[in-house]
């Protein structure tokens, strides 16, 4: 037998912490690796952890509405099975953190590290917290923690630096989501070199399309909007020109630097809700209908508002479209979202004087501006995608189941 700890995965790029909001399964239950185990609130959404390992849950370290960091142990799950590679149980795992915390020496440019921070197996408080603690001064003995049996939680060591901080004093907080927003927007502008190429799209074909599937369509079908021929067109133009369908990782300057190919359409859409944005995700959209499509964006964008998207819709997108819609601007720049290569913004469909064949109409028109990774792919590259997606959205090519 062996005890496998059950530990907070990563969600998401930024995420730091959870809410843990209830168990799906109690003490001495059996349960199935893979088997949905506890639900947590993110910055951006109630998600499903799944079990790590199966076998029985013999111990839960954190209940109902304690915050628990990423990597933190929630629960201990006894298994007839070998350990994987990685895992071990909570016993040894604390005496590695203990060795790891007590074997790193202090040099002449590192600063010298606070008893209560060496002194681990006293003071409980998360791997964030400590680091913050150490990279602030702050010594976690004198610190209030708020945590589980007094676990000195990461805002317990934010409070404390704000504290003694002026400038903190009546200054109003970020909201959680407007925090995960601001952590993966500096990240995006700091590590990622953007550039933007626009074209115009004209809506005349499409919008006749539309009048026509819904004339096809059943009562029951969902009703196709413009950003569900825009997903369909992305994937296939992703799917056509494959350079902007990946991601860059690692360091640039590192040999084991990397642009890593998607084998599938993973399109993510904006989503504003009260307190922020969401960009959930459909995956391999190149499978799929217009109907589908609408199906599935529908459904995420009622549960986006609900706050109950699934763990893996919120992953392993390598684009996304952002759609402002009637009340938007004309035109307008989208930043990249960590850590995908691009994001096409849509600005507002309105009415444009154009010369076709030699004579002044006036038609339907918006401005596609595409932002792009620059370690992804170049100008040309990117000139070609745009070019490639106006020719499918303007033409009549379409997968309606």
């Amino acid at each position: 037998m062996s005890v496998i700890v059950q530990e907070i995965p990563k969600i998401g790029l930024v995420m730091e912490e959870v809410r843990v909001v209830r168990w799906l399964k109690s003490v001495g239950d059996r349960v199935a690796a893979g088997e949905p185990l506890l639900e947590v609130e993110t910055e951006k959404s109630v998600v499903e952890i799944e079990a790590a390992a199966s076998g029985r849950l013999t111990r839960i370290l954190m209940q109902a509405d304690s915050v628990a960091n990423v990597g933190a142990e929630v629960a201990w799950i006894e298994s007839a099975d070998s350990p994987e590679a990685g895992s071990s149980s909570p016993r040894t795992a604390d005496a590695k953190a203990a060795a790891l915390t007590s074997a790193t020496p202090a040099t002449a440019s590192t600063p010298a590290v606070p008893a209560a921070l060496r002194d681990a197996d006293r003071i409980r408080s998360s791997p964030v917290a400590r680091k913050l603690a150490l990279e602030r001064g702050v010594d976690l003995g004198n610190i209030a923690g708020t945590g589980p049996e007094g676990r000195v939680q990461l805002d317990d060591v934010r409070r404390a630096i704000g504290a003694h901080s002026p400038a903190a004093e009546g200054s109003p907080s970020l909201s959680p989501m407007r925090r995960a927003v601001a952590r993966a927007m500096t990240m995006s502008h700091a590590t990622i070199p953007q550039f933007t190429v626009t074209r115009a799209v004209e809506w005349t074909v499409l919008q006749e399309l539309r009048g026509k599937f819904a004339a096809q369509l059943k009562d029951a079908a969902p009703r196709l909007s413009v950003n569900d021929f825009l997903l369909q067109a992305v994937a296939r133009t992703l799917i056509e020109l494959p350079a902007l369908n990946a991601t860059f990782c690692g360091d640039a300057e590192s040999a084991d630097a990397a642009i890593v190919s998607m084998r599938g359409a993973h399109i993510g859409f904006v989503v504003a809700i009260d307190s922020g944005l969401l960009v959930p995700v459909i995956h391999d959209v190149e499978r799929l209908g217009l109907v589908e499509i609408a199906r599935r964006r529908q459904d995420c964008v009622e549960r986006s508002l609900l706050g109950r998207l699934k763990r893996e819709e919120l992953d392993a997108a390598s684009f996304s479209i952002s759609n402002l819609g009637a009340d938007g601007p004309d035109r307008f720049t989208a930043i990249i979202n960590p850590p995908q290569s691009a994001i096409l913004a849509v600005g507002r469909q309105r009415d444009c004087v154009v010369a076709r064949d030699g004579a002044v109409v006036v038609r339907s028109l918006s401005d596609l501006t595409l932002t792009v990774d620059h370690r992804v792919a170049d100008g040309r590259l990117a000139s070609q995608f745009i070019a490639r997606l106006v020719a499918i959205l303007e033409g009549r090519d379409w997968r309606l189941q």
